[in-house]
């Protein structure tokens, strides 16, 4: 990475793209730090783990639809968050089937289990969530690490726009010391 960003065609101009700067280069392998780090690792659940996620939650309190999404992703370490358009459906699957009610306040309807619901989410009470069964343990590993990079890819990117020669340099001299870290870090016994 020494001198990845430091060509001798740099101008340090701050108008448009800079002669020399390799602004197309540059991009392509943000993009493809960026596909390393978004794979979607797991994020798709399976058929019915919406609906037993659903389930679940409701037996702990009454939630409205955005609370649930929330409350799955942070379960399962933000490596999954439904879509509305899965938990919707879904709170209005369960209110056909008498399991959930609605109820209207403020402008928002939250959902709590019927009497009928509560024996369905206590019967499934002895398995475990879905956001537990994704792999919670590891979910540092699956997105704690890739934000931060991706966080950092960008960071370097915008120096790499809108930084003058110097900053860019020592924007270099960074990035090439967190690398040395993060191989240090995996040297360590």
């Amino acid at each position: 990475m020494s001198n990845s960003f430091m060509g001798d065609g740099f101008t340090g101009r701050r108008s448009g793209a800079r002669e020399g700067w390799p602004t197309a280069s540059m991009w392509e392998s943000f993009e493809q730090l960026r596909g390393q780090f978004d794979r979607k690792t797991g994020s798709r659940m399976g058929r019915g783990d919406v609906r037993a996620a659903v389930l679940a939650l409701l037996a702990e309190k009454p939630m409205h639809g955005y609370q649930i999404i929330h409350a799955i992703e942070e379960r399962s370490g933000g490596v999954w968050k439904p879509s509305p358009g899965s938990v919707y459906p879904t709170l209005q699957l369960l209110a056909d089937e008498g399991l959930i009610e609605a109820e209207e306040a403020d402008g928002r309807k939250t959902y709590s289990l019927t009497a009928e619901g509560r024996t369905v989410a206590e019967a499934a009470a002895d398995h475990s969530a879905p956001w537990e069964a994704q792999g919670g343990r590891d979910s540092g590993r699956a997105t704690a690490l890739p934000r931060a990079g991706v966080e950092l890819a960008q960071a370097a990117a915008q120096v790499g726009r809108s930084g003058n020669s110097e900053q860019v340099k020592q924007a270099v001299a960074v990035l090439d010391e967190a690398r040395r870290k993060l191989y240090s870090i995996l040297a360590q016994d």
